[in-house]
């Protein structure tokens, strides 16, 4: 059981700590990794109206330091995944929609005595940034358009 009296304190600081965050580089991809307000937003919510359960982003605020570690020594990655997704943008003062390509990279190793996995994404020709940290699972869910895909679980929500 996780406690959740000191939740607000925690997010507080871990949002503070993480935004102070510079890039880090990943041997594995030979590229640096940032850390953008998206990546502390996936840990808070599943989506843009769905907010994950306070022990499960509890859990990941603290995996935090271990995942920076991580995607700085490690040089192999166990799993890719690449896929088109649509994406809402302003063009012209419009909204529109536009299909780009998504490419996770999956790292999973034991640091520190904990199993955990970080995902690393890329969207189109953009940056790689980190997308998420979470204790190493297994899942059985199917996607809707996969080119390349060894990861278990869903990149996207985990």
């Amino acid at each position: 059981m996780i406690d959740l009296s000191n939740y607000d304190s925690l997010r507080k600081d871990s949002h503070a700590w993480f935004h102070a965050l510079k890039p880090v580089e990943s041997p594995v991809l030979n590229n640096l990794i940032h850390f953008t307000s998206e990546g502390f937003e996936h840990i808070i919510y599943k989506s843009a109206r769905s907010e994950r359960d306070k022990s499960s982003q509890i859990m990941r605020l603290k995996l935090l330091p271990l995942a920076i570690k991580l995607i700085e020594t490690s040089t192999t990655f166990q799993e890719y995944e690449e896929t088109i997704k649509q994406f809402i943008v302003k063009q012209c003062k419009k909204k529109v929609q536009i299909s780009k390509r998504v490419q996770y990279w999956g790292i999973i190793a034991i640091i520190e005595g904990r199993k955990i996995k970080v995902i690393i994404r890329k969207i189109g020709n953009g940056k790689h940034h980190f997308w998420s940290v979470v204790p190493s699972w297994t899942t059985n869910k199917f996607r809707d358009t996969k080119f390349v895909s060894t990861m278990k679980g869903s990149p996207e929500e985990d």
